[in-house]
């Protein structure tokens, strides 16, 4: 709804009100259409000040609309009665103006902000366009090349760089509401023809077309295959070609081909899976509204290599007093100097103060005896990691909560060392830590719910897309990656190479290729891990306990070629270090003698095959992990594989894919590829895959009601 009052005799008072961000819900907007009307026919009304309550002018549409059928005033009409409103109407923008929201304060014409306030049109992260004048209004108050920059990536600006590109009039640092109201009253009876945006000219930029064109190949290189990008550059391009009216004609025509895609739809549930992440489940029925997290005030770190640092720099991020434990004198001076600089440069960038005095520096581990929490971030080994979590139930005070970083050992039998195992679970953070989004909260059978709420409610104080999920080898991520990463091998065996693998995931919409990202990660990880469950044997065999078996990792290894620590791995590079991989001939001649050693004929693999092979194995592995309660719902899933592992954001993660190219074609793919390859176990499709198939493939928001079922018969 919107409120009406008076204030300051003259002024008419707008309060948008819809918590929690005052979304123009058809309820609002009909609010909106009746107190303007209501201004501007009171004769006593000079000037009108639109403004939100409980601090926020307007995060947008109502998104929970989106998909019903439209009812209440459309957005646009009621933008253009405000713009050609014959009393001067002034945006007071505080919290957020974001999409419509902006939309509605474009069509004011002025916008007094706080300097706290955010402002952006992030609908392009939604696999839509600002589709209320914003792709025409913006470029004719700014110039094309900050518009496009705005529209084209969704980012949220603060007021001091919209006060400097000229989409807000005022700035304030006292009552927003106040300060527009005292500039409303300056700004009574003056002509608003020039405050009327739709009525400029949009300022052509020298040489357009190329500027343009260079933008439409920015955002195609960027967006790796979604649409919403590329609308974008064209509604802009409209706007600076075309005249007012005929640009909202082409405003409209691209917003009605984004509205219905499979990109919206993929990019929309993205949106509402990273808030439903939020409300965790146990098996043990615990949940995030009956858990009550512990207070954390003091918290430790153990281990200060790559990952270590990471952690220190996050949890300082949040204000937390923060001990840092390396035992190695030289490495623990390595990381101060490392922790320091990266808080350095990350408070410059936010424009703050860096806290360099949260975080306090140890080699003995009795510094961590006072912390409310620990994070253990030492190499991936077990028995390293099994003696310090019995000195760790040695050393600190009851009610500590012991946490590992481990990416895919034994959560319960870590929590078997210590003296109270319901306070132990994985947080298990992606490198680099201080930055990837995701953390993946792993709870035992023994782990307790506060123990759970504790590391959920820290990742969420952290910025992390945290996601609760149980005890398994892998847990959700490793676990569906292995399966993706041999199918990769088994494909060079049969005769593709790394870079058309790579070519065919990254045309899909993956940031790199999976042999990219394995000279990214190092080969060296998988080979240690590989040797460690005993597939590393003396000649090389193709089938190992049963099963098939590629040795092609372990090969290379033992060539030291590890990726890009090496300047060798599945491509060349320059130098060790170097991020620029090339084709390797003598990987290639290294592939041919392979074949030949075993007897295999190399065959022409297409997309496709790549393609099914590698994501539906991980789509299947999805499958069992939800059959087996490791995940809670599909949206845990797909959260951690786009927030994770650069799952393609517009393709919505492994499990809405899955829905979207049809369960039924999922299961005959996979049940293909087992009869082709029969000794590849995981491509047995999962029982669930079939059951959700048999009860006639419901749509994604569905599948828990198959999955109760199939726990319940367990």
């Amino acid at each position: 709804m919107a409120q009406y009052t008076r204030v300051s005799r003259s002024v008419g008072l707008i309060s948008l009100r819809n918590p929690p961000v005052n979304a123009l819900s058809a309820v609002v907007r009909q609010g909106i259409v009746d107190t303007v009307e209501r201004a501007l026919s009171d004769p006593e009304v000079k000037s009108v000040v639109i403004c939100g309550q409980n601090g926020i002018f307007c995060g947008g549409a109502d998104i929970k609309e989106f998909g019903r059928t439209m009812s209440g005033p459309p957005l646009v009409p009621m933008i253009h009665a405000i713009e050609a409103a014959d009393k001067p109407v002034v945006a007071a923008i505080e919290g957020l103006a974001l999409g419509g929201g902006l939309e509605l304060a474009l069509g004011c014409h002025y916008r007094i902000a706080h300097s706290k306030a955010k402002l952006g049109l992030p609908e392009v992260s939604l696999g839509l366009l600002p589709a209320a004048g914003g792709t025409q209004r913006l470029p004719r108050l700014i110039g094309v090349p900050a518009a496009l920059d705005l529209i084209t990536t969704g980012r949220h600006i603060t007021a001091a760089e919209a006060l400097t590109l000229g989409i807000v009039d005022q700035v304030t640092d006292q009552n927003t509401v106040d300060a527009a109201v005292t500039f409303a009253l300056s700004v009574a009876e003056q002509p608003l023809h020039a405050r009327r945006i739709s009525t400029h000219l949009c300022p052509r930029p020298f040489d357009s077309d190329a500027l343009f064109e260079g933008a439409m190949q920015k955002v195609r290189q960027t967006a790796r295959g979604a649409i919403a990008p590329v609308a974008c550059v064209q509604a802009v391009r409209a706007a600076a070609n075309l005249p007012y009216t005929q640009g909202m004609e082409r405003e409209k025509e691209l917003m009605a081909t984004l509205f219905t895609s499979g990109q919206a739809r993929a990019l929309q549930y993205c949106f509402f899976a990273q808030r439903a992440v939020g409300r965790w489940s146990m098996p043990s029925g615990a949940c995030w509204n009956t858990s009550k997290p512990g207070h954390i005030r003091k918290a430790a770190v153990i281990g200060l290599g790559t990952m270590g640092r990471g952690i220190t720099v996050a949890l300082v991020q949040t204000g937390l007093s923060v001990v840092a434990v390396e035992t190695q004198e030289k490495q623990l001076m390595e990381a101060k100097q490392a922790i320091s600089g990266m808080l350095e440069r990350g408070a410059k960038r936010r424009g703050v103060a860096p806290v360099l005095d949260l975080v306090s520096y140890s080699c003995n581990l009795h510094a961590v005896a006072d912390a409310d929490l620990v994070i253990e971030a030492v190499f991936e080994d077990m028995a390293l990691k099994e003696k310090i979590f019995q000195q760790l139930s040695a050393v600190c005070k009851p009610g500590t909560f012991l946490c590992t970083n481990t990416s895919a050992l034994d959560i319960d039998h870590l929590a078997s060392q210590t003296r109270s195992p319901e306070m132990v679970v994985g947080m298990h953070f992606f490198a680099p830590a201080h930055v990837m989004k995701l953390l993946e909260v792993v709870y035992g059978p023994r782990s307790s719910p506060q123990a759970v709420a504790t590391a959920m409610q820290l990742g969420k104080k952290m910025g992390k897309v945290s996601v609760a999920v149980g005890n398994c080898r892998g847990f959700v991520g490793n676990r569906m990656l292995k399966p993706y990463m041999e199918q990769g091998f088994f494909l060079l065996e049969e005769g593709t190479t790394p870079e058309l693998v790579d070519r065919a995931l990254e045309e899909f919409g993956f940031a790199m290729g999976l042999f990219r990202m394995s000279d990214l990660s190092g080969l060296d990880v998988g080979w240690r891990v590989r040797k460690g469950d005993g597939l590393v044997q003396p000649g090389m065999a193709r089938v190992q306990q049963g099963r098939r078996y590629s040795p092609l990792g372990d090969l290379l290894c033992e060539q030291g070629r590890f990726g890009q620590k090496t300047g060798r791995g599945w491509y060349q590079y320059d130098k060790p270090g170097s991020q620029v991989a090339r084709p390797d001939p003598w990987l290639h001649s290294f592939l041919e003698e392979y074949r030949a050693r075993y007897g295999l004929m190399a065959r022409r693999i297409d997309n496709q095959e790549v393609l099914e092979r590698c994501l539906y194995a991980l789509i299947n592995e999805g499958f069992r992990i939800l059959e087996d309660g490791i995940a809670a719902g599909p949206e845990d899933i797909d959260s951690i594989y786009v927030f994770g592992y650069g799952w393609p954001r517009h393709r919505g993660g492994p499990m809405f894919y899955a829905g979207m190219v049809g369960l039924e074609k999922v299961l005959e793919r996979l049940e293909h590829y087992q009869q082709a390859h029969p000794d590849v176990p995981y491509l047995q499709p999962c029982s669930l895959l079939r059951k959700l198939v048999a009860s006639g493939s419901p749509p994604i928001n569905r599948w828990r009601e198959v999955i109760k079922k199939v726990h319940s018969q367990l």
